[in-house]
């Protein structure tokens, strides 16, 4: 509540464990906005496999991320919007989960999303990003464009203001900036353009050549670097070890593939 009061905001709050127990089982929103538990293990109990919010698979009791982007996803109205953020690995992770958000894409749910960069949050080290998630891609609620087919990739990275050694944090500017762009490309503004290391609009035909992985920077490609030595020792490596984070997420999606043939030719390991 008192999260609510510090943003203006009013809103009903129910005590319990929303996965196990939906708090507001016939609630519609026109606007979600959440920041669940990052890789939530141990949630299941023996009942909730039956639940309704699981349109697109059963979610492992390994990891929660699935069942959270699912029950906003079933609480979601027709016309409505849903903005989260979730950590990195939603965004590749194969096997059940893989599986579950290759279906959410078919079915022309993902909107946007948004890679973070390190260090911005207090409370976690864990790269991060913004998804944001609607059922309906035609032109409404101001939205004066038709996005059926696409999703908005970008690569926020690299756009951050050094505050100390440990942390980072976005400005006004610069949020506008990203902001802008996904307003620029839901036609709210003029004059949307792709930016080589920054943002991408790619179709599903684009994803699925990506094995339905989101991470953005797969698609917005790699900027123009510049060359002078000025930049700042901290700056530097937060931008290299989010680079290093991709290519591990990569070797990981890699590796999973590499197993998978070699089992299909029954050479299990």
């Amino acid at each position: 509540m008192m999260n609510l009061f510090l943003r203006g905001l009013e809103g009903k709050i129910a005590l319990g464990d929303t996965l196990l127990n939906d708090q507001n089982k016939s609630l519609k929103a026109n606007r979600i906005i959440a920041n669940p538990p990052f890789n939530l293990s141990e949630w299941k109990n023996d009942s909730i496999d039956k639940d309704p919010r699981w349109e697109f698979g059963l979610v492992p009791n390994s990891n929660a991320n699935y069942a959270w982007i699912q029950h906003m996803i079933h609480h979601l109205e027709d016309d409505g919007l849903a903005g989260f953020v979730l950590a990195n690995g939603s965004l590749s992770v194969g096997g059940t989960e893989g599986k579950i958000r290759e279906d959410i894409i078919k079915a022309d749910r993902v909107d946007c999303i948004v890679a973070l960069p390190p260090q911005l949050f207090f409370t976690t080290q864990i790269p991060a990003c913004l998804w944001f998630i609607v059922k309906n891609k035609k032109e409404h609620n101001g939205f004066k464009k038709n996005r059926r087919g696409k999703t908005l990739f970008i690569d926020a990275r690299k756009i951050f203001t050094r505050v100390s050694r440990v942390q980072v944090e976005f400005t006004d500017d610069q949020i506008k900036q990203i902001a802008d762009t996904v307003r620029r490309y839901r036609g709210e503004l003029k004059g949307y353009e792709d930016v080589e290391g920054f943002c991408k609009v790619a179709s599903l035909e684009d994803i699925e050549k990506h094995n339905f992985v989101l991470t953005p920077g797969r698609y917005v490609g790699l900027a123009q670097e510049d060359n002078g030595d000025d930049e700042p020792f901290e700056d530097k490596m937060t931008k290299l070890t989010a680079g290093l984070a991709e290519l591990f997420e990569q070797s990981d999606d890699l590796k999973e593939k590499i197993k998978k043939n070699l089992g299909g030719l029954g050479f299990e390991f």
